[in-house]
């Protein structure tokens, strides 16, 4: 069994850039390059397998036809989708639905995320949250523009990591590149987009009512409950275990072994070089790398400096 490396997939946005060129030296086609889909079987942009006897596959062809490698799954779709994003400028101030709302109004998962700060310009800044203790306060806010009043902003720095539950307003700040584990859904509302028009002068679309319906009132605000546990000069970070996912990051300072916890394993090297070791074979591993580590692997070592992000599926 051999790990399943995958061609990235980039996505043009209003707000992006070309850091995925010159921070992981990424053949972008363009510099208002937002985002990289490291890991998608999601429609919108499908990851290519890019080595071994499924060469040249599609990850949805394997979820579909070798559900096998992925331990026989029940769930229709691949559910998860990882990004590397390069904000150059503010995203939109947005919230997503949760899997009900998103299967009956848009027919596909809600979307919960979280975010691993892979860089940020030093005053960079998160909107995570708002102030409005009702949703018909909510509504008026939203309504009046009165964005300072209601958005909470958070600065952010390299390293930082953040839980963005579905029913969170939220927004990525100028200047930050974050590696993005969500589920595999491409539904954003948006609430607030700076009045900002693209190249032929439009604005984009706003989607106020869905928004209030999908926000959650009060806000929450999440708890991580971070833990660490070191091997020898590596050490694995647990960041988060949820229903949807969990997700964890390997520091490899030598040598690193990791065991099997979940049918299937997703990995993106964020920084550094080295090696996968997977059955006494060895694959490079560069910054910017994504693979699945598919059923049937149990074990594996990484060698090298290296930091990776890796999400398997949760429990639901």
């Amino acid at each position: 069994m051999e790990p399943l490396f995958m061609k990235p997939v980039f996505q043009e946005k209003i707000w992006g850039g070309s850091r995925l060129r010159s921070v992981f030296g990424f053949d972008i086609p363009n510099d208002k390059i937002g985002e990289d889909w490291a890991i998608s079987a999601h429609p919108h942009g499908v990851s290519v397998i890019e080595n071994g006897p499924f060469k040249g596959k599609k990850l949805t062809e394997l979820w579909e036809d070798h559900k096998e490698l992925f331990g026989n799954p029940s769930e229709p779709v691949f559910p998860l989708l990882i990004k590397i994003l390069d904000a150059e400028d503010e995203l939109s101030v947005q919230v997503h639905p949760d899997d009900a709302y998103g299967m009956k109004h848009e027919g596909e998962l809600g979307k919960t995320e979280c975010w691993y700060i892979i860089d940020a310009e030093p005053g960079a800044e998160i909107v995570y949250g708002h102030t409005a203790k009702t949703r018909e306060e909510l509504a008026d806010m939203i309504h009046d523009g009165r964005w300072d009043d209601l958005l909470k902003r958070v600065p952010v720095k390299k390293g930082d990591f953040y839980y963005v539950p579905s029913g969170t307003i939220h927004a990525i700040g100028k200047g930050i590149m974050i590696l993005e584990t969500q589920q595999s859904s491409d539904t954003t509302y948006r609430v607030y987009d700076y009045d900002r028009k693209d190249d032929q002068g439009n604005t984009r679309e706003l989607h106020i009512q869905q928004s209030i319906d999908v926000t959650t009132v009060p806000a929450l605000k999440p708890v991580n409950n971070i833990t660490e546990i070191r091997q020898g000069k590596s050490s694995v970070i647990t960041y988060l275990k949820t229903d949807f996912f969990n997700v964890y990051e390997w520091q490899v300072q030598g040598q690193l072994t990791i065991d099997a916890h979940a049918p299937y394993t997703l990995m993106t090297v964020i920084d550094g070089y080295g090696h996968l070791v997977v059955d006494g074979q060895t694959y490079e591993l560069k910054k910017g790398a994504s693979c699945i580590l598919p059923n049937g692997i149990n074990r594996w070592q990484l060698e090298g400096e290296l930091k990776i992000i890796a999400s398997e599926p949760g429990n639901k």
